[in-house]
């Protein structure tokens, strides 16, 4: 017996679905229609749908305001309705589909819709189904069936689990299905990296080389509204003729093509749904229904097994990204600030994307640097920069401080971002504080090569703080007019101390101030206004008490 049912559609998505029971059905706002549809637009009596006695359905207006469409034509009469019809009314949407009842399967412990020559099937029913061997052919048959497809199956499982690679998960997945599938011709794997729910083609294979010119890496010869609703719904589709459907009307990838069956379920790894498995092939399926659940179930276990393959793929590349992602961002933080930023989330396709924040900016410079460069070999010079680099940056780092850049011999520094620290002006005059106090210790041990000297500039005030670049490449940086008054207060820092500029004066603890003296005011190019610059004692710094 053919069954009519209508999808209740609102804003694209199924609201509800219901059965037309009787041979004529109301449709409309009042409360005794058959369907009562409370929404803007519609009529209190709509439309009505009747079948006629030879089995044919119509619909027909009942005078409504806005009219009764049907795949946007107006009904002005009584119109047969037929399987796939869009109707509109007022503001809602139904699709009409017609089910043959004689095909649905009669178990109530599987949820399984045969519509036409497609099947929609849960994919918790097929787990097992495709081990078990049905009911043709005696006892002991079907016992030397389960115990092959067992066999089969361990086989499949030994394979994926020793691929590493997406490429060799797929590899060993595609080999399954094109011995098993003979009617499958072409295979895909399509991945929800993110986990945003958007899946992306990762992988796609064909059978023969006729097939393989279709493999548009763009997807386009995949039907990405099975693939969809497959991942959505965590159901198992699988139609054996496309091309009579009449919901593959829109799919020009499976009309222009020819395309005639179609599979498609879910990669269930668990509770979640990773991405989708999705074949297809030109010959139509003449098979058996048995036969078709046979394969939809066989190629719902393998996508289980995929899964798990690919979950644990999915994970290791989250592992490396974020190794990667963690190396990166501790050339320029703390191993502190890292974790922090880390657990908290705020890398966004692992970029710190740029915001302005209130910093302080840090400059140390090697004094004499040309001259001593004129004396030592490259190699000389770049060992002692190494070394030099490794000891100052300790103490960025203990104040909590994150590195822009080593320019030259210069370091470039700064503190209150990308965590906000309210005491970064103390911050970063602690560092500079250690750093002359740890060149002293290394110069009086003859730790390095040769005795250097530093000039250390600080100024506070906004900066854009973030990731800034290319896609090829990326630095973490500062900008702004704070930086370039740090960077031209480095050149009247006396030799062996550290000026810093009224803003960060003003901001600094009364402990700290106690080591400046006022330098006076001085002119910047570029900077229209004098800027007061207070100098460190050099001989009082090491005496400093913090509060």
């Amino acid at each position: 017996m053919i069954e009519l049912k209508l999808h209740l559609y609102i804003e694209q998505h199924i609201e509800k679905t219901i059965i037309v029971s009787r041979d004529i059905f109301t449709l409309g706002r009042a409360i005794d229609c058959d369907w009562h549809l409370p929404y803007f637009g519609i009529s209190r009596y709509h439309a009505r749908i009747f079948k006629k006695p030879e089995g044919v359905w119509f619909i027909e207006d009942m005078g409504s305001r806005n009219g009764t469409v049907v795949n946007e034509q107006l009904v002005e009469s009584p119109q047969i309705l037929k399987h796939g019809d869009v109707i509109q009314l007022g503001s809602v949407y139904l699709s009409a589909l017609f089910y043959d009842d004689s095909l649905k399967i009669n178990n109530d412990d599987m949820d399984t819709q045969v519509v036409g020559m497609t099947i929609f099937r849960n994919v918790q029913d097929l787990r097992q189904q495709w081990i078990q061997a049905d009911d043709r052919g005696d006892e002991a048959d079907r016992q030397e069936i389960t115990i092959s497809r067992l066999k089969d199956l361990l086989d499949i499982a030994q394979g994926l689990n020793s691929a590493v690679s997406i490429e060799a998960i797929f590899k060993a997945a595609q080999a399954v299905v094109f011995r098993y599938l003979d009617k499958i011709e072409r295979l895909a794997l399509l991945i929800d990296i993110n986990g945003s729910g958007k899946l992306e083609l990762l992988k796609g294979a064909a059978r023969d080389v006729y097939d393989q010119k279709y493999l548009k890496p763009d997807g386009s010869w995949i039907s990405r509204t099975i693939c969809q609703k497959v991942f959505n719904e965590k159901v198992a589709i699988q139609t054996a003729d496309a091309q009579k459907d009449n919901r593959f009307d829109s799919e020009q990838s499976i009309i222009d093509k020819g395309i005639h069956n179609v599979m498609a379920v879910p990669l269930w790894d668990e509770d979640k749904v990773v991405g989708v498995l999705y074949a297809d092939g030109h010959v139509c399926l003449h098979d058996s229904h048995q036969g078709s659940e046979e394969d939809i179930s066989f190629f719902s276990t393998l996508a289980n097994l995929v899964a798990a393959s690919v979950q644990r793929w999915l994970l290791t590349r989250k592992l490396r990204n974020e190794e990667k992602i963690r190396h990166r961002l501790e050339r320029y933080h703390s191993p502190a600030v890292v974790q922090q930023m880390m657990m908290a989330g705020t890398l966004e396709n692992s970029r710190l994307l740029p915001k302005e924040s209130e910093i302080s900016i840090l400059f140390a410079d090697i004094v004499g640097f040309t001259a001593l460069s004129e004396r030592l070999s490259p190699a000389e010079i770049a060992n002692l920069l190494n070394s030099f680099f490794e000891e100052m940056l300790q103490e960025v780092f203990t104040a909590g401080g994150t590195l822009d850049k080593f320019i030259g011999d210069c370091i470039m520094a700064f503190f209150g971002a990308p965590e906000p620290q309210p005491d970064h002006a103390d911050r970063a005059f602690a560092a500079a504080k250690g750093m002359l106090d740890r060149l002293d210790n290394l110069n009086a041990k003859k730790a390095l090569r040769e005795p250097l000297q530093l000039r250390i500039a600080i100024n506070t005030g906004k900066a854009v703080v973030g990731d800034v670049g290319s896609s090829q490449r990326v630095d973490y940086t500062v900008l702004g007019a704070t930086i370039n008054l740090a960077s031209r207060m480095e050149a009247i820092c006396p030799i062996g101390k550290c000026v810093v500029s009224e803003t960060t004066y003003n901001m600094l603890r009364p402990s700290q101030r106690i080591a400046l003296d006022d330098m006076g005011e001085y002119r910047f190019k570029g900077i229209d206004r004098p800027i007061r610059v207070y100098y460190s004692h050099r001989s009082s710094i090491t005496e400093i008490i913090t509060d």
